[in-house]
């Protein structure tokens, strides 16, 4: 199917995220910033080196598509990029101060939160449509949400900052096309490293001096960054953003398995309710796809008899 690819990509990405805190652990005792820093740094230097070395031809390619707009075309591309990489920074300092004062819990909720602001943001300013099945894995995720946040009503309320971060990112991004999607993305987190360049001396901590910080630092630049966003990017080229967004619960359910099973984090029977019930949602609201893929393989199976 054409759309299997962008599946695959969306699913790619949000699975790589969900393995996190493997790479995030060994560098815990380091401050949360520090590592915000490097992680944008890097990845910014990383992705301005293969841009200029493998990737001068789509430059210029981007820089030609851009002068070809129209005024007002040009002013909507510069919005839109600009914008994602606020939304990308914003998400990202929320996070982080979240984490730090609020709770762990209200970030691992925020990307619980987050498919359903994007699917209503999506609805409202993209008029994405959604079926009736869809609707009922939205109300489903929304169960599973407040389930989680019963007994923190504040954990909620930072969530959705949070989440409402990156659905705005996911929405702006499903109608900024025209350019290649490795451009957009270096432009998006080498303006992030600039607007965080002149705060790093003010709210960084001693420089890093062992190996094991540098390693992990890039393992998450290249493979917890620079890949997932540009699959996310990818994705978001070949789908509407509701769906894309319902994907991202792939993330924090692998991240609550790896708590239960890795890290032995203690798990309540209302916490596997609620993960149940939204993992049914994710299944509901891309049951289409799943059927008629079903349909095709059966297919497949009858013509190779």
């Amino acid at each position: 199917m054409k759309t299997t690819k962008y599946y695959t990509a969306a699913i790619t990405a949000y699975t790589v995220w969900g393995f996190f805190s493997l790479v995030l652990r060994p560098i815990h005792d380091y401050q949360s910033l520090d590592i915000l820093f490097f992680r944008v740094f890097s990845c910014s230097i990383l992705m301005l080196l293969i841009a200029f070395l493998f990737k001068r031809s789509k430059i210029k390619e981007t820089v030609g598509s851009f002068r070809a707009l129209s005024s007002s075309e040009k002013k909507k591309a510069v919005l839109l990029n600009i914008g994602g990489s606020f939304f990308l920074m914003a998400n990202w300092f929320t996070f982080i101060y979240v984490m730090n004062h609020v709770s762990v819990k209200a970030t691992s909720l925020a990307y619980l939160v987050c498919p359903i602001l994007t699917t209503l943001l999506a609805y409202f300013l993209l008029k994405e449509k959604l079926a009736k099945t869809q609707w009922l894995a939205v109300g489903l995720s929304i169960l599973g949400c407040l389930l989680l946040s019963y007994a923190d009503i504040m954990d909620m309320f930072f969530s959705i900052i949070i989440g409402l971060t990156y659905a705005s990112y996911l929405v702006s991004q499903r109608i900024n096309k025209g350019f290649d999607k490795f451009i957009v993305l270096t432009f998006h987190i080498t303006l992030a490293a600039l607007v965080l360049l002149p705060f790093y001396p003010a709210y960084s901590g001693p420089v890093p001096t062992e190996f094991k910080f540098y390693f992990f630092i890039e393992t998450i630049a290249i493979a917890f960054t620079i890949i997932p966003l540009f699959l996310n990017l990818y994705a978001l080229s070949g789908l509407p953003s509701s769906t894309v967004g319902m994907l991202l619960n792939i993330n924090p359910m692998i991240a609550f398995m790896l708590a239960a099973f890795v890290f032995n984090e203690k798990i309540s029977t209302l916490q596997i309710a609620a993960y149940s019930i939204i993992f049914i949602a994710v299944l509901v609201f891309n049951s289409h796809h799943i059927f008629a893929l079903k349909q095709k393989y059966i297919l497949s199976s009858k013509d190779s008899q």
